[in-house]
């Protein structure tokens, strides 16, 4: 195996941290699987032109970000928990040379502009703006908890204020709910396909995802009454509207089935609803049928704006203390500036407006993928922005994903979301949304369809 060797000559900031950040892009991008060995660092230090020094220090950055495991003796190895790293600058979807469908970051479409238009109108018009740079109460100012019970509620449910904290995004919610309910070395229950994120933080708090088995609809009944009589696990995480990565979505059959288990066995339920209120006609959530044990997570990153970095997290009462400790513990609190922002565009009407132009571009990308990738066989949602491609023998995950690369396309394969022993799928999710504009999304989804026509020993096979 030839070694592996990044270059970094583009990337800011000193050559050991410039290095940490290409495994962490490595890793994410499947270029370094859980379990392969770096290389040593002399020979990674020889190909780089940098010394042994700088190759350690970047070796043990990476390590401390949970990415690789030193051993002695043996060498640095990556991680299994650390199968997805941060991505260098995500926002961005590639270059000429590769289009990465890899992050579900919304089309931003001119909302900057919105952006700084409504916090000029914030700095002319409201009064208490200094309050807005001070330290605020640690759920958030009562006004724009207010605003984020309503905004939450847009799902079928009323929540109330008073149940409701605000955070920096989805993922500080599902670290804040996480860490106010288990302790480092409990086991939590999951789908055994999950966002990758909840690796991420389930790794660093020392916690066990335990993954159950999915069909069409998501999460088995069966198989979380086969975990809950076999451990002590009280929490499950879940994600049942459209899935990350499957698309998959609960019927609401189902989704009583898991409440009816979830109050049989007095599991706490985490929903992870980013993409809830993304669907018209929609399931009622978990949190509307077993309210007294959900925590009900949701954002408005993936369906206002992608640069608004507004999270909410309803909790029931009994747990509304735990979890508002572990967020102000963790100083994980959303900006009140930023809260006071989407206040205002709840109050003005503009996050209804951007949530119908998300919806016309979600079915417009659809559109697309159906056009671009006729005669194959993947899953998606109507208002979904990402799709879920298995792949037929003799593809496997990692050749796709290769392949894909070397005809200009990066995809995810599959095992970046898989938690626990059970073999993960050969398949790959595809973000929608990444792509800057439509004819770009056009042109990757383009080349997937070749590159699967050709198969992977440059066969002309049919789809």
């Amino acid at each position: 195996m030839a070694i592996w060797c990044p270059d970094i000559s583009s990337l800011d900031g000193p050559r050991y941290k410039a290095l940490a950040d290409a495994i962490d892009v490595a890793i994410g991008q499947g270029d370094l699987e859980p379990g392969r060995k770096l290389p040593p660092q002399r020979d990674l230090a020889y190909k780089l032109g940098v010394t042994v020094g700088t190759v350690s220090r970047a070796y043990a950055l990476a390590e401390q970000r949970g990415l690789v495991k030193g051993q002695v003796g043996r060498g640095t190895f990556v991680r299994s928990l650390a199968t997805v790293g941060s991505f260098h600058n995500p926002v961005m979807d590639g270059d000429d040379d590769l289009i990465k469908l890899t992050v579900n970051s919304q089309p931003d479409d001119g909302v900057q502009k919105l952006v700084a238009a409504s916090l000029t109108s914030l700095a002319a018009n409201d009064p208490s703006i200094g309050e807005l740079l001070a330290y605020t109460p640690r759920v958030g100012l009562d006004r724009h908890r207010e605003a984020a019970a309503r905004w939450a509620s847009g799902v079928g449910v009323t929540f109330l204020p008073d149940q409701t904290m605000i955070t920096g995004g989805a993922h500080q919610a599902i670290l804040t709910a996480l860490s106010g309910l288990t302790r480092s070395g409990d086991t939590v229950l999951s789908e055994h396909l999950v966002y990758s994120g909840i690796k991420r933080v389930a790794g660093r708090l020392g916690l066990r995802l335990q993954g159950l088995s999915l069909d069409h609809e998501g999460l088995c009944p069966d198989a979380l009454e086969a975990a809950c009589r076999s451990t002590e696990a009280r929490v499950l995480m879940l994600n049942p509207t459209s899935h990350n990565p499957t698309t998959a979505t609960m019927s609401e059959p189902r989704r009583r089935a898991i409440a009816a288990i979830a109050e049989r066995y007095d599991l706490i339920l985490v929903e992870d609803d980013v993409y809830g209120q993304l669907p018209e006609d929609r399931p009622p959530p978990l949190a509307a049928l077993a309210p007294e044990r959900t925590v009900y997570i949701t954002t408005a990153s993936k369906i206002v704006a992608p640069n608004l970095r507004f999270g909410v997290l309803v909790a029931p009462e009994r747990l509304f203390d735990r979890l508002a400790d572990a967020q102000s513990d963790l100083f994980l609190i959303c900006p009140a500036l930023m809260a006071a922002l989407f206040t205002q565009w709840m109050d003005d009407g503009t996050a209804a407006h951007l949530t119908e132009r998300q919806r016309g571009e979600a079915t417009a990308r659809q559109q697309i993928a159906a056009s671009c990738l006729d005669g194959v066989r993947y899953r998606a949602q109507p208002l979904s922005y990402h799709l879920w491609i298995p792949l037929a023998a003799p593809w496997r995950s990692s050749t796709f994903t290769d392949a894909a690369r070397s005809r200009g396309v990066a995809v995810d394969p599959a095992f970046l979301f898989a938690v626990g022993p059970e073999r993960e799928p050969h398949a790959i999710r595809i973000s929608l949304s990444a792509a800057k504009t439509r004819e770009r999304l056009a042109r990757a989804l383009s080349l997937i369809k070749d590159t699967l026509i050709a198969g992977p020993i440059g066969r002309s096979d049919s789809i």
